[in-house]
């Protein structure tokens, strides 16, 4: 790659290649053979981004009317489940004109609406098709052949590798995706994640959800089974990205988005913060000590809070003190008017907060409303 590396909290870290441009150097190496006859170790593909790659292709296969090969994937520093995975394009001469492109074994089929591709296609997305398909009409211009050809994408294991990845939830089953929207894998990307986030919101969007719920993660699933009685996997994990989810969501014109999740994440919002990552801030304490000293908590009792690691030994003595039930009043306040600030006038935003040790603790003024919303459908 003409950039290799890339700085990540001040660590050079090696970038790689996506699944995508996997796909469409395999598909370009395999049409060269098949139009020229010739055998090829390496291909050179240029990104969407622009920068040039330099692949080996492997497991060559030529059959006279066909060629399959694959491109080895290389995320690089990034923890990819499908690094390491081939990525095989089989090309054939079709009787119909034009480039068909397909999935077979260990890739996806799209069985929800609102996802990149249609209901029935293969999880190729629209990038990586269209790389492909250039690609391939390139060879067949500079070899001078007018006819069509039929490109099929396949990863060997690709099924067992999309238990590990967002796609059982979004409903692409039987393989993985292929992906990518320049090419290149950046390390650990939070735009990744992002994207992620998007396909959920357009797919629950697209299937008529006005009201979704939204969680941090899996921490939350027996809270939301158990004292809420939705199935967790209604909601849509978020991670720490609680401010772009809302704009994603006004963005995608729902009515309303709850968010459930524990104390110890949940309480930074009162603070403002809408990305609760630890790397921007960890007001945890300071912010339920503020609100416990609204209360009428002593400075003694104070000065204990601002020691605790954990939000549940502050909930432990604010019980002990009385005032655990004013304190969560005075901070679902804060919470709801941070989220009401980014949510805007078209989005309504509440929150539910719970604790492993005590259980379901506050909800914003709307939860219940907006709850009722989501059972409803």
């Amino acid at each position: 790659m003409m950039n290799q590396y890339t700085a990540r909290s001040g660590k050079p870290l090696r970038r790689g290649y996506t699944t995508g441009s996997c796909a469409a150097a395999a598909a370009r190496a395999a049409a060269y053979m098949l139009l020229t006859g010739n055998r090829l170790e390496q291909i050179s593909l240029t990104t969407p981004s622009g920068e040039v790659l330099a692949l080996a292709i492997c497991e060559i296969s030529m059959y006279g009317d066909r060629v399959r090969c694959a491109v080895q994937k290389d995320a690089g520093d990034d923890p990819d489940v499908t690094n390491g995975a081939l990525v095989f394009a089989d090309v054939q001469r079709a009787d119909m004109a034009g480039i068909v492109i397909d999935g077979g074994p260990g890739v996806g089929r799209v069985t929800k609406k609102g996802l990149d591709q249609p209901v029935g296609a293969a999880a190729i997305n629209s990038v990586p098709r269209r790389m492909i398909e250039e690609n391939v009409r390139e060879i067949c211009r500079l070899t001078d052949f007018c006819g069509g050809l039929r490109v099929v994408i396949s990863v060997p294991g690709g099924e067992e590798l999309a238990k590990k990845t967002f796609n059982p939830r979004l409903g692409i089953e039987g393989g993985i995706s292929i992906l990518g929207t320049t090419g290149i894998v950046e390390p650990m990307s939070e735009q990744a994640l992002l994207d992620t986030i998007a396909v959920e919101l357009r797919q629950r969007r697209a299937n008529g959800t006005r009201y979704v719920l939204l969680t941090p993660g899996n921490y939350g699933s027996e809270f939301i089974r158990g004292d809420l009685g939705v199935d967790p996997a209604l909601a849509v994990q978020v991670s720490n990205f609680i401010g772009d989810a809302l704009d994603m969501c006004r963005e995608l014109s729902f009515c309303g988005a709850l968010l459930i999740g524990h104390i110890g994440k949940l309480v930074k919002l009162a603070g403002g913060m809408l990305n609760t990552h630890s790397r921007y801030g960890d007001c945890r304490m300071e912010i339920l000590a503020a609100h416990a000293g609204a209360a009428g908590l002593d400075a003694k009792r104070i000065a204990e809070l601002l020691e605790c690691v954990s939000c549940d030994d502050t909930l432990r003595i604010l019980d002990e003190s009385g005032l655990k039930d004013e304190t969560l009043r005075r901070l679902t306040r804060a919470v709801g008017t941070a989220l009401a600030r980014r949510a805007g006038e078209t989005l309504e935003a509440g929150a539910v907060l719970f604790s492993r040790e005590y259980g379901l603790l506050c909800g914003t003024e709307n939860a219940e409303a907006l709850l009722h919303y989501i059972k409803e459908g």
